[in-house]
């Protein structure tokens, strides 16, 4: 068998293997990398590469030596979620650079992080004023996690005392004209639903490219062809001023009738209205 052969089935057949060893030891490698993770990576493609190459080694060679490696960064993630000191040990832990506003400079010294990494770092977070930080801690995977003093963070509903919808993620129904029954049913949502919101927007599955329901029921869609303008959903709006509406109308109705029993009718009804309204503006907004 000609060498280039044998350095096309190695690569390939090796390259799978990495690529299973790596999904079993956890996708949080692919996100941020430790130091044992990192050393890992590197090891586990340096066995690969270097019997990719050198044909007059065995590949059975590089199998012994990738699962012995495999079995060593198993054990030690395994030992690392049971034991705390051990994790600190083998994937290190959290370095505090500013407490209470101040910056550590002995710990920034101690893990070789200068101040324009800080400064840097902090930008990256939307911070260019060191004053503004009550705390940062350095991630084991180098990140930085910021903590703004309490005047310079964000307002939030809760802050103002307003009452917000709980919302779900959206589930994406169409993609690339195909519809997903997947996301469909866990909306307990069908397809002739779809279809009759589709004719509201005039359009056809075919020229959707993507499509997401929202928590409310909404159907929003992106089409293929860019210079069609589809319209926005208009179901929660048109329920409010229905609803608005209706309360006005038995205020009106109060007010223009002279007759007692139908006057306290219509006004009973506008409160329990405006109750209604109360509670679920916040949903349909």
């Amino acid at each position: 068998m000609p060498d280039w052969i044998q350095i096309v089935i190695r690569a390939f057949s090796l390259l799978i293997i990495l690529f299973f060893m790596t999904k079993w030891l956890g996708t949080k490698q692919l996100s941020q990398l430790n130091i044992f993770e990192y050393i890992s990576g590197v090891v586990l493609g340096g066995i690969v590469a270097i019997h990719v190459s050198t044909l007059d080694s065995p590949i059975y060679f590089a199998l012994i030596a990738m699962f012995i490696w495999f079995m060593i960064t198993y054990l030690v993630e395994l030992l690392s979620l049971k034991s705390k000191s051990f994790r600190n040990f083998a994937q290190g832990k959290g370095t505090v650079v500013i407490q209470n506003g101040k910056i550590m400079e002995d710990n920034l010294k101690k893990e070789h992080f200068s101040t324009d990494d800080l400064l840097e770092s902090l930008r990256e977070k939307n911070i260019f004023k060191v004053a503004d930080v009550e705390f940062a801690l350095l991630e084991p995977t180098g990140k930085l996690s910021v903590l703004p003093k309490k005047e310079n963070q964000p307002l939030t509903s809760k802050d103002l005392n307003i009452k917000l919808a709980p919302e779900r993620e959206p589930q994406t129904v169409i993609m690339d004209g195909k519809v997903l029954l997947e996301p469909l049913a866990n909306l307990s949502l069908n397809t002739n639903w779809l279809e009759t919101e589709l004719d509201k927007l005039n359009v056809s599955i075919e020229n959707v490219f993507l499509g997401q329901v929202d928590t409310h029921g909404q159907l929003t869609v992106d089409l293929y062809d860019d210079k069609i303008a589809v319209p926005s959903p208009t179901q929660k709006p048109l329920l409010l001023a229905t609803m608005k509406k209706c309360q006005a109308d038995l205020e009106l109705f109060a007010l223009a009738t002279e007759n007692t029993q139908s006057k306290q009718l219509y006004e009973k009804n506008s409160k329990k209205l405006q109750e209604a309204l109360n509670i679920v503006e916040p949903y349909l907004k």
